[in-house]
């Protein structure tokens, strides 16, 4: 019998597919700490890691230019994007505005439905950070935050706390590894939705700044100590 050659359609979804694939590799390898800030990435040694070709590795680099957390410069090439102390701390002070705007805004006691899907997603959360699923507890993190901040009715407030949520990843998600860091955020995200059940919107603001300290904090002393150490 002779095998059908793939249909536009099957090659163009395949394409994208490892086009993803890629994108989502170099990201964790960035987000995750195993490429540290300010290495250069030299697309040969990216194509030979995700044995990819150099269209798909330039286009991830592209893409994650966009997000911010490779920066690309004329005559030097890309590099996963370093932050100064004074960088993190401007873009933590607008993140922390638009956390505690947009927590103000969520009306308390919150929607049954709201606090079952805010439920579910720390159950995820909790199960992934058990299984030691790396991805798996950044996924459903960001999932838990949007879900929340979504309840505030604007969406335009949420698509900038978004953009800051991904700016900040490079400084963030290492702590997903950190057994404290991971623990500490269990916690409050179970504070959080306690919160929602009473009406004391104030504490559900502070607690939603405070739940993003650890990592700024851990980002700062992390940039110190490799400061001191060149």
């Amino acid at each position: 019998m002779k095998v059908q050659a793939a249909t536009p359609d099957v090659q163009v979804s395949s394409r994208e597919e490892e086009q993803a694939e890629v994108i989502r590799r170099l990201e964790e390898d960035i987000i995750f700490g195993r490429f540290a800030p300010g290495l250069r990435l030299v697309e040969d040694t990216l194509m030979q890691r995700y044995g990819a070709s150099r269209h798909f590795v330039r286009q991830a680099l592209f893409q994650l230019e966009r997000q911010g957390i490779v920066l690309r410069e004329k005559n030097v090439g890309a590099t996963v994007r370093f932050y100064s102390a004074d960088e993190v701390r401007q873009i933590y002070e607008v993140r922390e505005m638009l956390t505690r705007q947009a927590a103000l805004m969520i009306a308390l006691p919150a929607p049954a439905g709201l606090i079952a899907e805010l439920s579910e997603l720390q159950r995820q959360y909790c199960a992934k950070a058990d299984a030691q699923d790396m991805r798996g507890i950044h996924e459903t993190n960001d999932a838990f935050h949007l879900a929340l901040f979504s309840a505030c009715g604007n969406p335009y407030l949420v698509r900038s706390l978004q953009d800051y949520m991904n700016l900040t990843l490079p400084m963030r998600a290492k702590n997903l590894a950190d057994a404290e860091g991971l623990a500490l955020s269990r916690r409050q995200h179970e504070l959080m939705i306690e919160l929602l059940n009473g009406r004391d919107s104030w504490a559900l603001a502070q607690l939603c700044v405070d739940h993003m300290q650890y990592s700024k904090a851990d980002y700062l002393a992390r940039i110190a100590g490799d400061a001191a150490a060149r």
